[in-house]
Parts: structure tokens; sequence; C-alpha cells
């Protein structure tokens, strides 16, 4: 039974993994289709645990089964434009009853925030962080998360998001030297798109994946 049940994880990841567009590595999750151009370097931008990217440029952001992970998204260089909500969780206090969550869930409503990203170039959220349960609903009445650069500069605020897109035009996919679309290399089976991720993820992810899945 622990057998199955370890395998199913692995495969479930693995899964999610290629579904979600095939990451240069198992470590960032780019939001592109097929491959960048020649000698053009994406940005990064870095979301913690607190927050879950839902579409980055209309391209949906979701497919991973796991919550509260920190991860780092390839943004192509240019305009983008990332839909994100932020959460955070509070231990109940006193007696729980059977079947009642532990916990409180505080959580915003989605937000977008549109920004020019330079190639090469790492940008993180900043968000205030609540002292208490009690703060952290108050803070959601007027919720706004800033996007930092390596730099320091505030290159965008965050707003609630109003389901339609600012974007004339998607940016995705990036069609690949050979003029075709890079993304149809790996259009086929999840073992098919799984074999495209495992081939670009370095020894490192691949040993401290293996570990995840058979621990």
């Amino acid at each position: 039974m622990c057998h199955v049940s370890r395998v199913f994880k692995l495969m479930a990841l693995l899964v999610s993994v290629a579904l979600a567009g095939c990451a240069s590595t198992l470590a960032r999750v780019d939001t592109w289709e097929g491959e960048l151009p020649v000698a053009t370097e994406p940005a990064v931008l870095k979301a913690p645990g607190a927050i879950q990217v839902l579409s980055v440029n209309g391209r949906s952001m979701t497919n991973f089964l796991m919550d509260d992970l920190a991860l780092d998204y390839g943004l192509l260089p240019g305009e983008n434009e990332v839909v994100f909500e932020y959460k955070t969780i509070w231990a109940k206090a006193g007696v729980v009853r059977s079947g009642e969550s532990k916990v409180h869930v505080v959580e915003s409503g989605p937000q977008v925030a549109r920004f020019e990203a330079g190639a090469g170039e790492v940008y993180r959220f900043d968000i205030q962080k609540p002292g208490s349960r009690e703060e952290a609903e108050t803070m959601m009445e007027t919720f706004s998360a800033d996007i930092i650069a390596g730099s320091g500069a505030v290159v965008a605020h965050s707003e609630a998001w109003n389901g339609r897109s600012q974007l004339t035009a998607g940016r995705t996919p990036v069609p690949s030297g050979n003029g075709e679309m890079a993304g149809d290399a790996v259009s086929g089976s999840s073992l098919e798109r799984l074999k495209a991720v495992w081939a670009d993820a370095s020894d490192e992810d691949k040993k401290a994946f293996l570990r995840w899945a058979f621990e």
C-alpha cells in the first residue's frame, strides 16, 4: 500500500510539471510555451509560499498540486501581466470540533500586477506581513502588493483583478528558431512531456526530486 502511494505521488507531480509547460528546470516555472529565441535571457519573478500565481499573460499557472510552495517564475522580457492571490493561515485558538478546520484562512481576491521585465533581471513580491489574523483581515480590505526589482526599485503596484487582460495580444507561444512552435514537440502524451522536462533538469534537481518522491 505504501509503495502504491509513493508511485501515485511521483506520477501526480511529474504529470503536473509536464502540463505546466515543460519548465527549463524543476526549480523554475517558465510562463511561455516553446523555446526562447537565441540569446534571449528571461527575467525571474520570485513568489513566496503565501503567493499563488494564477496566470501570467493569460496563461494558467495553476497546474501544480502543491499549495504554499515558493516558486520562481520565468518571464519573457518586456510587458508582463501577473494575476495572483495572497493567503495567510492562522491556527484556531481553543477547542476545535471534530471535522472542523483547525485553521483560519485569510486571503485576498485575485490581484493583478503589470510591469516591464528586463532580460536577466530578478523581481520579487513585497508584502506587508500581518502580525495577527485580525490584522490580516483588516489588511485584505485594501490589499496591494509591490513588485520589487533587484535594485530595490518598485516597478508595479498590484490592484484588484477584474478578469480582463490589458494586453492586446498574447505573448505566448514563442516561435523556435526553425519557425515551428517548439511546444508541438512535446504536445503528445504526458510521458513525452515528462521526458522533455527531465532532459532539461540539472543532475542536482533530478536527485532532489527523486529524494522527495520516494521519501
